[in-house]
């Protein structure tokens, strides 16, 4: 399969209108009422929704359209401005090579959305931008899968609104902690040693 390269719309080449469902409408704007969960990067910043993988790279205020670069294929992408590459390698999981579309946004950002080829598991989070590279931490991740259990919500009851809803789910340790009762057990043990150490004093 040959590298495809993203279409391109520059922002201040005017709009496009369409209609929408008021269903469509409350899930185009979650991100907007919600905010978005961002993992920062060397050249920019990477989040993701349930559908969509958004990427945006700082660039030279002036960079032209003809000077970037973006190059995708259904497990891989290369980002090149002014000859120079930004990122490359193979993404974390699969997206549709076919449907990437890249902006440049004030002048000075490139932004890329790349679609999610799997969009139907609950569990289906990223946790980096690459394979190897640009992993969120600990606390973004866990943030992050916040933000998509309540967009799964939205998608699944488009009659009302849950981008400022805080669910029940047990969200109060971060992944790779310890459980509250295992920091309290530690806390036991430790008090206990220190006791039998100064009674042997």
């Amino acid at each position: 399969m040959s590298p495809l390269t993203g279409s391109r719309q520059d922002s201040t080449d005017g709009s496009t209108s369409c209609s929408v469902s008021s269903s469509e409408f409350r899930l185009l704007h979650f991100d907007e009422r919600s905010g978005i969960v961002t993992c920062a990067t060397p050249w920019g910043r990477w989040w993701q929704t349930v559908q969509e993988v958004n990427i945006e790279v700082n660039i030279p205020s002036g960079t032209r359209g003809r000077e970037i670069k973006v190059k995708l294929l259904a497990n891989e992408i290369e980002c090149m401005v002014k000859g120079e590459v930004v990122f490359k390698g193979k993404l974390f999981g699969t997206v549709r090579s076919d449907e990437m579309v890249w902006t440049i946004e004030d002048g000075n950002k490139i932004w890329i959305v790349l679609t999610k080829v799997s969009q139907i598991r609950k569990d289906e989070v990223w946790g980096s931008l690459l394979k190897d590279n640009y992993a969120a931490d600990p606390y973004t991740l866990h943030e992050m899968r916040k933000k998509l259990d309540l967009e799964w919500f939205q998608i699944e009851n488009p009659g009302f609104d849950f981008s400022q809803a805080k669910l029940s789910k047990a969200y109060d340790r971060i992944p790779g902690t310890p459980f509250p009762s295992q920091l309290a057990k530690a806390a036991k043990d430790a008090s206990e040693s220190s006791e039998s150490k100064d009674d042997k004093e």
